[in-house]
């Protein structure tokens, strides 16, 4: 059965949160939209929505995430709009996306996946090897602290949020010598201009789904079901099918010290993992390999394996 495309008159409306990123991103979904059924701009309305995680407050008094929630953060308010019609589709950052969608609705469409690394960002140094001893290092992430506070028990870290802008500003401002960002948003951006170095993903593993834009709809929506499939990356969807399966079996959340990448060669995947305890003084990490079509197995295994290396109170964040 083939579906009315959405024209002027009844846009698709595509749901983002409202940072210049998050634009960005949804802007990119309604290109790719455009492009693949020949239709104008018009034929998509992108509408923002304020989530808990956007709260400006909370950013300006550098509140950790844990206090205020968990990764339902960035996507609650988004969800309940899809639910209730308000919206189509929703784009998301997937590495926000907890492993478990809500029911009735599904989050089965990648783009293509940009760089997946960390940037160590700082107006004075240019890597964490540079950093003097005793270096306050501003994070709001609790892998890049563990992993960094693993390297480097040395470096003070601190709590950090806000957009690229305010966090400029804030390095300026001397009340951090450096921060890190996912060269992934910088490229999306084209900040050329922000003072960052790519850390290869030996010295820090990124986060599980990082550099990936998912797409999210209602489980029963079979139009935008068809054009979705049609913009989705099969290659990213089958590295972050391992991924996402690898923390899903270490209860992962916005609060957990994991990192893992997979990457594909030919017809065999490969899944590097990492857990960290919160404090940095241990790591433990891990690679498989396999096919493609046994990611979800290989990461569900790597997680096994790891787990079998540590005592209960390791994930002192639960």
């Amino acid at each position: 059965m083939k579906h009315a495309y959405p024209t002027p008159d009844t846009p698709l409306k595509i749901g983002t949160r409202g940072s210049p990123l998050a634009l960005a991103q949804a802007r990119e979904t309604r290109r790719r939209l455009m492009a693949a059924f020949d239709l104008p701009e018009a034929a998509f309305e992108v509408v923002v929505i304020h989530t808990t995680g956007d709260d400006r407050a909370m950013i300006a008094a550098d509140r950790a995430l844990k206090e205020i929630g968990n990764k339902g953060l960035f996507t609650k308010e988004i969800e309940e709009a899809m639910l209730d019609g308000r919206i189509d589709i929703a784009v998301h950052s997937m590495k926000d996306m907890p492993t478990e969608q809500p029911d009735g609705l599904v989050l089965d469409c990648n783009l293509p996946r940009e760089d997946t690394r960390d940037a160590f960002v700082s107006v004075k140094y240019s890597s964490i090897a540079e950093l003097p001893k005793g270096a306050v290092v501003g994070t709001s992430s609790l892998r890049r602290k563990s992993q960094l506070l693993n390297r480097r028990p040395d470096l003070e870290v601190v709590e950090f949020r806000g957009n690229v802008q305010t966090r400029l500003k804030k390095l300026h401002d001397g009340v951090a010598e450096a921060t890190f960002l996912a060269m992934a948003g910088l490229n999306r951006l084209a900040m050329e201009d922000v003072p960052a170095t790519p850390i290869p993903t030996d010295d820090m593993l990124n986060a599980v789904a990082q550099g990936a834009i998912g797409i999210e709809r209602r489980a029963d929506d079979q139009r935008v079901k068809d054009m979705l499939d049609a913009i989705h990356d099969v290659e990213t969807g089958q590295r972050l099918a391992a991924e996402r399966a690898f923390l899903r079996a270490l209860d992962g959340s916005c609060e957990t010290p994991i990192a893992a990448l997979a990457t594909l060669d030919e017809g065999t995947l490969t899944l590097r993992g990492e857990i960290l305890r919160t404090d940095g003084s241990q790591s433990e990490s891990g690679q498989v390999s396999g096919p493609i079509a046994d990611g979800p197995e290989l990461g569900r295994a790597l997680a096994k394996d790891l787990l079998s290396r540590v005592d209960d109170d390791f994930f002192d964040w639960k």
